[in-house]
């Protein structure tokens, strides 16, 4: 239900949640856990009243923070990793497109079941954008399936590719520059607490040496870290990334690892001494986002360079305390490798699209539904059909791009139907979760990672 207005709003909030100043309490969770939170979230992502939805958005945060559900930082976890006392486990960063709410419901599920906490929650900028899901509803969204699911612990919820566009960057340097800038605010307004800053866009491979063509990539990545620091709620230490290769792109080395982290440190301390420097670096190995669809729509085995991955990793942990390499990309590679990414010493895996696909492809999804989005892709996103493709290849390069004009009607799915799609999301989460050996982490959590409670203010409508 969407509450029509604040009254009701209240009404439903009666024996169950209590505002008690900048706070609230939860009274009884077994009715909050069973009909509120639902009302709570949708009225958030859908009313069409300001006033509800910050009201709705306000009592999800707080009433989580009440039960120990809080976004948090995971950068402490990270250093334990760059210092060897953490190892042999890759954390998984889960980009969630549709059926948000339900798909981290299943996440959480699959959480619970195997005592995991390292786990992070993210959407990145041209998400942001294409599913029609700002920072803080995102934030709202996962904090509101922990609350369902009974999960409690930190949330790592993560700003993935706040990426320069090359192209904008090139016509106008300064506006693409704020763009970003902006976006790091409202991400971290919206408890983003973890930030992938992706310049690896800007790197120029004409130029004759590595640190030449690495220097935009790192003298911007530093001015982002510096501007996080600035703008970090007191007493959380965001967790930043870099990127040294665009992914799709060439195989990153060490050389140009070392070029990006000794042009990055020197910049840094010139920014801004004494600062927190990144956390991790992103890395090119061999992956695709999204993988590549071949005529017939399916898709075309990638090889990942795992010695490279290592060698990587190593160096990044050895020469600069990071915690290791990231794995974009990785979501759709086959079954078989995904244990692999433990054993060469990879710090996180981002897997965005291989759940798309399970929900689109899902035998439980209205045939009718996924033919009214592919009609829309069809005829109103004509113009990104690249020249050669396959109906196929374009459906399953663009279907992504549906996403966000259909949302409320994913939202709207009849529960049994969600039910199934969302069981079929908890069994893939679970295989991932086991293959990259993240069973049994919510203790190493607890010992590392202290989340800070960030207090928000009530909203005047929710003043008795």
């Amino acid at each position: 239900m969407i509450y029509e207005n604040i009254d009701r709003l209240k009404r439903g909030m009666d024996g169950i949640l209590e505002v008690a100043g900048n706070d609230v309490k939860v009274l009884d969770e077994d009715k909050l856990r069973s009909r509120l939170i639902d009302d709570l979230i949708y009225s958030a992502v859908f009313s069409p009243q300001k006033e509800i939805a910050k009201a709705a958005t306000w009592l999800i945060m707080r009433t989580g923070a009440s039960l120990g559900i809080i976004p948090a930082s995971i950068q402490s976890l990270y250093e334990a990793m760059g210092r060897g006392d953490v190892s042999g486990f890759t954390v998984p960063a889960i980009n969630l497109r549709g059926l948000t709410y339900d798909s981290a419901q299943a996440v959480f599920r699959s959480a619970i079941k195997g005592n995991i906490g390292a786990l992070i929650f993210e959407i990145a900028r041209s998400e942001i954008g294409y599913t029609d899901q700002t920072p803080v509803e995102y934030t709202s969204a996962v904090t509101a399936a922990a609350i369902k699911s009974g999960f409690r612990g930190p949330l790592f919820i993560q700003g993935d590719h706040f990426q320069i566009n090359a192209k904008k960057f090139a016509g106008d340097p300064n506006k693409e520059i704020e763009a970003i800038q902006d976006l790091i605010k409202k991400g971290i307004e919206g408890g983003f607490y973890n930030i992938d800053i992706d310049t690896s866009t800007v790197v120029d491979l004409s130029k004759a040496t590595i640190k030449e063509q690495q220097e935009k990539n790192y003298t911007i990545a530093a001015d982002m870290t510096a501007l996080i620091r600035d703008l970090e709620p007191e007493g959380v230490t965001i967790s930043v990334g870099g990127e040294i290769g665009e992914i799709g792109k060439k195989n990153s080395t060490v050389e140009e690892l070392r070029a990006f982290m000794d042009g990055y440190l020197e910049e840094l301390s010139k920014k801004r001494e004494g600062s927190k420097r990144i956390s991790k670096i992103s890395v090119q190995t061999g992956a695709t986002h999204g993988g590549v669809p071949l005529p017939d729509g399916t898709i075309a085995k990638v090889k990942i360079d795992f010695d490279t991955l290592k060698k990587l990793s190593d160096a990044a942990r050895s020469e600069y305390g990071l915690s290791g390499a990231v794995q974009h990309g990785a979501s759709t590679l086959p079954d078989e490798v995904f244990d692999k990414f433990p054993e060469t010493g990879t710090a996180e895996i981002h897997l965005a699209t291989g759940f798309q696909n399970i929900i689109y492809d899902s035998k439980d999804f209205p045939a009718e539904l996924r033919k009214r989005i592919y009609n829309y892709i069809s005829t109103e996103l004509s113009g990104e059909r690249k020249e050669g493709e396959t109906e196929e290849q374009f459906i399953y390069k663009t279907r992504k791009k549906g996403i966000g004009p259909f949302k409320k009607e994913m939202w709207g799915l009849p529960s049994e139907i969600r039910k199934e799609i969302g069981e079929e999301l908890e069994n893939k989460f679970s295989f991932l979760f086991n293959k990259l050996n993240i069973l049994n982490t919510k203790d190493v959590i607890a010992k590392f990672v202290k989340p800070v409670d960030v207090p928000s203010e009530a909203p005047r409508s929710l003043e008795r």
